[in-house]
């Protein structure tokens, strides 16, 4: 593997070889988890480019081959376990200089992979459109790292996850096939980017749905103990005529570690964080009031977003709950849960009952398949990786899926422990070298033999 050889090769694509930048753009957010804190800790790439068109990226991909480079994409580097991190050295793909809103027809907004999310919304409000779908890191992620990294959001509640179909329409990559070449991917063939930590080709854009634009107000609502505020959360969940962006759940043990709600929250109470249209915001206050709850706080989502002395409410809510109770106490860790869509509420009590004072609860409620369920992402006190297993273990045993946030392969990240055929496949025809941020898919063997001559 020659990075220089391969720098040479790419004149006209800008390259940053400085080791203190290159560090910082070979790290995402994996200290979440003291395991892969340990494993992954003072990786880094030799060096990274920067591409700004399609094809400076299928110069990349014939330079990659042609010196047996490997490449870790990359786009805001928000992710969580890993998938930025590069475990053989190599280059860093940084695709946020590719950032244009390309067009909008007939709901579909054709987007370059490194357009950061916040940008992209805020382009198409001028619209009146919106992004159906985004994660609690909207403001610094990337379209492109979102879906290649990422499983659901704010959002799923009306959508579902982004691999249910209708969620990803269509994208366009650069696989690293013997002789590299750019592909255009329609509906369920684009599928095998999902989620796969850019192993199966470099993504450089997306076809998303967008819909109406709707000026989504922030709502906190405190009930007297978590099950009180678990059940009206599914109840807000379940109703067809509330329009709702975001329902989450949050325990009292939580909220003290959240900016600004313990001046506006009672004492030990849980909340649950609700995003609405304006015209619902009375209805759930009367129906959170008719349920034994007080509405807390009300603010404009997208006032929050513009504001930098603001947060909005999602900044609490998903994967960003862990991170606010990490700025207080790096003490905890998290894990990523999917409880079942019967029983629910039951399964979310035996847990919390099981695991007591170790555990602090947060739910995001979301639409499975049409049905209404919530993830789990609770807080844990970390002491042992054995503990952490056997917490894992337990919520396995009684029914609840577990994503498991502290390994960096797909395989051992999946519910299932695998992968899906299709992806496997992906990854053998778009890179049989295994140059694709390499170590990532544990159950690809690479098919090709030499490079590029």
């Amino acid at each position: 593997m020659s990075v220089e050889a391969f720098l040479r090769d790419l004149p006209q694509v800008t390259a940053q070889t400085e080791p203190a930048i290159v560090k910082r753009k070979s790290r995402d957010f994996y200290w979440y988890s003291p395991a892969l804190k340990a494993r992954l800790h003072g990786l880094a790439a030799q060096a990274v480019v920067m591409p700004r068109t399609t094809a400076d990226v299928l110069a990349i991909a014939h330079a990659a081959r042609r010196h047996g480079v490997a490449l870790t994409v990359r786009g805001g580097g928000t992710g969580n376990y890993g998938q930025a991190v590069p475990l053989e050295q190599g280059v860093i793909v940084d695709m946020t200089d590719m950032n244009r809103l390309l067009k909008v027809e007939n709901g579909v907004a054709r987007v370059q992979a490194g357009a950061n999310m916040l940008a992209l919304d805020r382009e198409l409000r001028q619209q009146g459109l919106e992004i159906r779908m985004f994660p609690s890191t909207k403001r610094t992620a990337s379209v492109g790292g979102f879906y290649c990294g990422g499983s659901g959001g704010i959002g799923s509640i009306r959508w579902g996850g982004l691999n249910n179909p209708g969620n990803l329409l269509g994208g366009q990559l650069v696989t690293l096939a013997e002789q590299p070449v750019v592909e255009e991917l329609r509906g369920q063939d684009a599928f095998c980017l999902l989620h796969a930590y850019g192993t199966t080709g470099i993504v450089t854009e997306l076809d998303i749905p967008v819909e109406p634009a709707i000026d989504w107000q922030d709502m906190v609502l405190g009930f007297a103990d978590f099950a009180a505020a678990a059940a009206f959360g599914r109840l807000l969940a379940l109703q067809p005529g509330i329009d709702r962006k975001l329902v989450s759940v949050v325990e009292a043990g939580l909220v003290p570690y959240f900016p600004h709600m313990p001046d506006v929250v009672p004492p030990g109470q849980a909340i649950v964080i609700a995003m609405v249209a304006p015209a619902a915001v009375t209805v759930v206050e009367e129906l959170a009031r008719l349920h034994n709850g007080s509405p807390c706080y009300r603010a404009a989502t997208h006032e929050a977003e513009d504001n930098p002395t603001q947060m909005p409410l999602y900044e609490l809510t998903w994967n960003h709950t862990t991170l606010q109770v990490l700025k207080k106490d790096k003490s905890f860790t998290y894990l990523q849960c999917l409880h079942p869509v019967h029983e629910t509420l039951a399964s979310v009590a035996t847990m919390a009952s099981l695991l007591g004072d170790e555990v602090m609860f947060h739910l995001e409620f979301m639409n499975i398949g049409g049905q209404i369920t919530c993830s789990g992402l609770p807080v844990i006190r970390f002491t042992t990786q054995e503990r952490l297993d056997e917490i894992i273990a337990l919520f396995r045993a009684h029914g609840v899926n577990v994503a498991n946030p502290h390994v960096y392969t797909l395989e051992e990240g999946s519910p299932h422990q695998k992968i899906p055929p299709a992806l496997l496949e992906a990854k053998k025809r778009n890179d049989p070298l295994g140059l694709l941020n390499p170590g990532k898919m544990r159950s690809f063997v690479p098919t090709g033999h030499g490079v590029q001559a």
